[in-house]
């Protein structure tokens, strides 16, 4: 398999019509080898995005984080079951959506034994946008939902702020409904018990949110 570099990653998903021309597969196949920018030097594996090719419902998130990192998957870390868990309780069946991230290579930095996430900075993001929109021409979503600042303010604009337009249609060209709400992590890394309660019903209803465009 060909190395994909930044030339060669735009000439990989760049086609007139994309949705026609590329599959799930062929561009999971080509970015296993990308190497737009230097996050794939510290990384296990490209972590692709995955679900039902012509989802109605595609979620996007920041990064793989460690356990994606490892098992090549997208939202199977503790970030990820919270995610689960919140999905059966909107009453969102997972195994009918789309799920991917913005980025689809883990940065981290060492501390101790382990790998703790960095935030990716503008340039990785804008790297990788190419196989995100690449995914959207395939799957064609008709809700789009974005977890978490990296996410919306990378496809939605930089001013974009999750925490004052949370859990309600936004206008955007990228989908017929577009929602942006907060990552399932964050929800992990609130103060104590009684906040992360409170956060998780908040994402929870952000979630029914979606389900209702769905409906």
């Amino acid at each position: 398999m060909a190395t994909v570099t930044q030339g060669s990653l735009f000439d990989a998903v760049d086609d007139p019509t994309p949705a026609d021309t590329q599959t799930l597969e062929t561009l999971r196949a080509a970015a296993a080898d990308c190497r737009a920018c230097d996050l794939w030097e510290r990384a296990t594996q490209t972590v692709f995005g995955e679900g039902a090719a012509e989802a109605e419902l595609l979620f996007v998130g920041e990064q793989p984080g460690d356990q994606e990192d490892l098992a090549g998957r997208p939202f199977v870390g503790p970030a990820g079951r919270l995610f689960d868990e919140a999905l059966a309780e909107a009453q969102i069946d997972r195994s009918r959506a789309y799920v991917t991230n913005m980025v689809k290579h883990f940065k981290w930095e060492p501390r101790g034994k382990r790998r703790i996430h960095q935030k990716p900075n503008l340039a990785e993001v804008a790297a990788c946008r190419p196989w995100l929109e690449a995914e959207l021409a395939v799957v064609r979503p008709r809700v789009l939902v974005c977890l978490g600042a990296t996410a919306a303010q990378g496809l939605l604009g930089p001013g974009f702020r999750v925490t004052r337009e949370r859990g309600r249609p936004v206008d955007s060209h990228l989908a017929p409904v577009v929602i942006a709400t907060v990552h399932p992590s964050s929800i992990l890394r609130a103060a104590d018990e009684e906040a992360r309660r409170v956060e998780y019903d908040a994402f929870v209803a952000d979630l029914r949110t979606v389900a209702a465009q769905l409906a």
